[in-house]
């Protein structure tokens, strides 16, 4: 392994780790991610640590604050009405170039992430869940030819997930009803690729997405108000 390709792989480790543990709430927001204690803690030098949080910051999980660095962004209804409303105009979008290309391998593969989801929401698996549900999406636009802006899409999934979990571990009991309806919302929609229904398609996951967007702001609002004495 060339030097670059070691760094750039080491990088992209680091990365991969100190997100799941925002997601998973091993960094909760607020919290300050130091390079020098993250280098001691990865055993590296800091040049992959900035890397990596520079890259966060750029998926909105992390900000950089003036003599403090790195923070863990807080969840807030700006940042969900800000990556939801660029998902609702990017995805239908994928998805229209990407349906005349599906082939009968998508279909099954969607069926595969169909049955992984199932298991997951019957253990109840928020993170399985969550990176089963990003993936899901991602396979519809695969074929859309759109490179860059798949890239775009990705990243705002990532940063839909560390959202989307706060709705699924909601303590109302709602989190469950949205993983089960998410399922139902997702086979219709591989119903409507596989008819060839382009914008019935495009519609209903521009439906789907708003109703998440709407969950979570509902989920946010609950938490402060349970916040506020």
């Amino acid at each position: 392994m060339t030097p670059i390709l070691q760094h750039r792989t080491l990088s992209a480790a680091i990365l991969d780790q100190l997100r799941k543990a925002i997601l998973d709430g091993t960094y909760p927001a607020g919290t300050q991610l130091r390079q020098d204690a993250l280098a001691a803690t990865f055993k590296v030098s800091r040049i992959p640590i900035r890397e990596a949080l520079f890259q966060l910051d750029a998926e909105g999980l992390v900000r950089f604050v003036p003599q403090k660095g790195a923070i863990v962004s807080e969840l807030s209804a700006d940042e969900i009405n800000d990556v939801f409303e660029l998902r609702c105009l990017l995805e239908p979008r994928l998805l229209a170039r990407s349906i005349p290309n599906l082939g009968r391998d998508d279909f099954t593969q969607f069926g595969t992430f169909h049955t992984q989801m199932v298991a997951a929401t019957a253990t109840q698996d928020l993170s399985r869940w969550g990176q089963l549900n990003a993936d899901f999406h991602m396979a519809l636009y695969g074929h859309a030819g759109q490179p860059r802006t798949l890239s775009i899409v990705h990243s705002l999934l990532q940063s839909s997930d560390r959202y989307t979990r706060v709705q699924l571990s909601d303590a109302t009991g709602s989190g469950m009803d949205g993983m089960q309806r998410a399922m139902s919302e997702h086979t219709e929609l591989i119903d409507l690729c596989r008819s060839g229904a382009i914008e019935k398609a495009c519609a209903f996951l521009r439906q789907h997405i708003a109703s998440v967007h709407e969950d979570l702001l509902r989920a946010i609002e609950r938490g402060s108000r349970e916040e506020t004495p």
